[in-house]
């Protein structure tokens, strides 16, 4: 690796990281340059690798402007052994504080696709090489119009009385089946929507319904119509049979307000959850796959 140049991307040579083909230009992702537009993306947490002069590596890690964490790794693509992808990232790492977290976004069924399989194994193995932990991953559906089962009559929806309602209901779900955007809402505002979800999501009620069941609060969801893509943002239960209605009463609201596409993050073992949201109409997206160094508690 004599000829290897390994550093910091400097201002004006986007085109520079953009001259790596998209391994994986099925997946949804932010331009480069639009990121840099938006303050996301800045040269000084841009890494590449050159050989003879040609990028066979890129990294680039991720803050939004007046987030309150530490960057995120965002874009890894290699076109190259890993060990070059492990020696860019430490020499990132030493350069910017130490390492973090880094999302690995991958089409769907990424595992069952030898295509995909080609181009993810690299970056993957070179950030477990740096010293990354794999820590779990996190399955992107979408629902885009499918038609929704009937209701069944067994339950009744309304929206909550007031925040305190919806505080009393979060503070009573264990684990919520839903979280959509969990990982941004910690790095940008320290905020952990399964415990606090009007942190990230604002007071307001509209959009919001509880479940009942004979008068009894069953299930709580929230919604966002208004964010970068609509969205079940929180999803919870207190009884799992009302799972399939709320989650169909959830997407009606939103579709009710105009939506034509509705996201829905679910972690991937949380199977069960993932068979009702198929059931639904939702299909998977995409994945992430989330590394941090070992002593991190992501």
């Amino acid at each position: 690796m004599t000829d290897l140049v390994i550093r910091p991307l400097v201002a004006g040579e986007e085109n520079l990281f953009d001259s790596m083909p998209d391994p994986l230009p099925q997946l949804r992702q932010v331009a480069y340059a639009d990121g840099v537009a938006g303050g996301g993306y800045r040269p000084e947490t841009t890494w590449v690798a050159l050989r003879a002069g040609r990028l066979v590596g890129r990294a680039a890690w991720l803050l939004p402007p007046g987030a309150v964490g530490a960057p995120w790794l965002d874009r890894f693509d290699l076109d190259a052994e890993p060990e070059v992808g492990a020696e860019l990232l430490r020499a990132a790492h030493e350069a910017l504080g130490g390492p973090g977290l880094y999302y690995a976004a991958l089409p769907a069924h990424w595992r069952r696709r030898p295509e995909v399989l080609a181009v993810v194994q690299a970056p993957m193995a070179a950030a477990r090489l740096a010293g990354l932990v794999e820590r779990g991953e996190r399955i992107r559906c979408s629902w885009t119009g499918t038609p929704l089962p009937a209701s069944s009559g067994r339950y009744d929806f309304r929206p909550p009385a007031d925040v305190a309602e919806i505080n009393a209901l979060v503070a009573r779900i264990v684990e919520p089946d839903v979280l959509t955007g969990v990982e941004i809402a910690r790095v940008v505002a320290g905020v952990d929507l399964a415990t606090d979800p009007l942190a990230w999501l604002g007071d307001a009620t509209e959009e919001w319904r509880v479940a009942l069941a004979a008068g009894d609060p069953v299930g709580l969801v929230g919604t966002a119509g208004d964010a970068c893509y609509p969205l079940l943002a929180y999803l919870g239960l207190l009884d799992e049979a009302a799972r399939p209605e709320l989650l169909a009463e959830a997407v009606r609201v939103l579709a009710a307000g105009g939506a034509r596409e509705v996201i829905a993050d679910v972690e991937s073992h949380r199977v069960t959850v993932l068979a009702e949201l198929e059931r639904t109409g939702f299909r998977h997206l995409r994945s992430r796959v989330a590394f941090a160094p070992p002593d991190s508690q992501e």
